[in-house]
């Protein structure tokens, strides 16, 4: 394989590491600490929530929204012991820790320690918009809304937290914060922090393509009147449960780190022709995409009674590649740097190469005769992808540290704002 391969030097936890971990602070801090359960998943698995401190004013973090996002499983755990450690943390504030949003989704991510792109990519999953806890009030009812997405607003509403925190990844690229208020002060550490440890901020990231920004990388969310920068895309922020915790005047902070870093997402100098480039990248996703749907449907006569949640991700994905395209190439640039127009590269690699991994692991699943196709596409496109944007391992405690460093930094600007 090419691009980078190197064995991180941490792994990352599984949820019943992470309840084991917390059940060892709590029984360390027992007067301090608790662990309880606060619902279960369509499965039937537990979701716990780990508090520390007993302070009216709140502070809820949350990992695991996004089953192929593993950084914040680490992060959670790195912020409990700083927050018990660090007595300064506690100052009038408590911390409450969600271990897991999705713990039927991170039961089927399985890349705990990947040495490359590709290794990550064999065992993908993430699964479809209407099944994602903090996304699904976006594209559902009310009345259809899962019990992750139910517990998750059932926490919000018990705490009432300032602020909350949502600890995500990227696979490939730079760190960026996402606020759904701003938070005046947060860009100078965030800044400082990644510096220091060496990852680039992603100054035009897709996904906030159109945010205002309060510093480089740290974006916030337009207003309600303000379209969405890509309008056939169903989910929208604005209706997500990042916006629950504003009903109690609060507000969500969104903490992105790369497993991989490319420098390429953080170069702010104008593009000479972001929409030719774009286009061209809209062009390569839809051919991209149908090099899998064709595979898929080649496939599907034999998949008539399979209905799984890889199966239903990966063709959640397809489906939304032709509107996508079509944004892409009719809506003016959201950005005109090169970060932007790298970011959208990034994304629009990512959409078809993320189904055809998944669709990879259900014709394996079922010993079908189109997963070595598959395979090879996955190889192909992961290596093009670290290839392209001359991809390095960030090594985990640099992940966990600048992901801590920020969550930190938020909660105490926060606090200033709203005292």
């Amino acid at each position: 394989m090419t691009g980078v391969s190197v064995l991180p030097e941490l792994h990352y936890p599984t949820v019943a590491e992470q309840v084991s971990a917390a059940r060892a602070l709590t029984s360390r801090r027992p007067g301090l600490c608790t662990l309880r359960q606060v619902g279960a998943s369509r499965a039937g698995r537990p979701l716990h929530l780990l508090s520390v401190g007993r302070a009216r004013r709140a502070v809820l973090v949350v990992a695991g929204a996004h089953a192929n996002e593993p950084t914040g499983s680490c992060t959670l755990l790195a912020l409990a012991r700083r927050v018990l450690e660090q007595r300064e943390l506690r100052d009038g504030i408590s911390w409450h820790f969600l271990l897991c949003a999705d713990p039927d989704g991170a039961s089927l991510h399985v890349t705990p320690a990947p040495r490359s792109l590709f290794d990550y990519h064999l065992g993908f999953f993430r699964p479809a918009g209407p099944e994602q806890p903090e996304w699904a009030p976006s594209v559902l009812p009310p009345d259809r809304l899962p019990p992750e997405t139910r517990a998750l607003t059932g926490v919000i509403d018990e705490l009432r937290p300032y602020l909350q925190v949502t600890l995500h990844g990227t696979d490939l690229g730079g760190s960026w914060v996402q606020l759904t208020r701003d938070v005046p002060g947060l860009a100078e550490p965030f800044a400082k922090s990644a510096a220091e440890l060496h990852i680039p901020v992603e100054t035009g990231a897709s996904d906030a393509a159109g945010w205002p920004a309060s510093g480089p990388g740290v974006h916030v969310m337009p207003p309600p009147e303000a379209g969405p920068a890509y309008p056939s895309l169903p989910d929208d922020a604005r209706h997500s449960t990042w916006y629950h915790a504003h009903r109690y005047g609060g507000l969500t902070a969104v903490v992105e780190v790369p497993m991989w870093a490319s420098d390429l997402v953080d170069d702010p100098a104008p593009h000479p022709a972001p929409a030719a480039a774009i286009g061209r990248l809209a062009g390569r996703l839809r051919r991209d995409a149908l090099e899998v749907t064709r595979v898929l449907d080649g496939a599907l006569p034999r998949l008539a009674d399979l209905d799984g949640p890889l199966l239903r991700a990966a063709r959640w994905g397809l489906e939304l590649v032709p509107g996508l395209a079509d944004d892409l190439v009719r809506t003016p640039p959201a950005d005109r740097t090169r970060a932007y127009v790298g970011s959208v590269d990034a994304f629009a690699r990512r959409v078809p190469l993320r189904a055809a991994a998944m669709l990879r692991r259900v014709l394996r699943g079922t010993d079908d005769r189109a997963a070595g196709q598959l395979e090879e596409l996955v190889a192909t496109w992961s290596d093009a992808f670290a290839e392209r944007f001359r991809a390095r391992w960030v090594p985990l405690e640099h992940q966990v540290e600048h992901q801590s460093r920020t969550v930190v930094a938020a909660a105490l600007h926060a606090r200033e704002g709203t005292a």
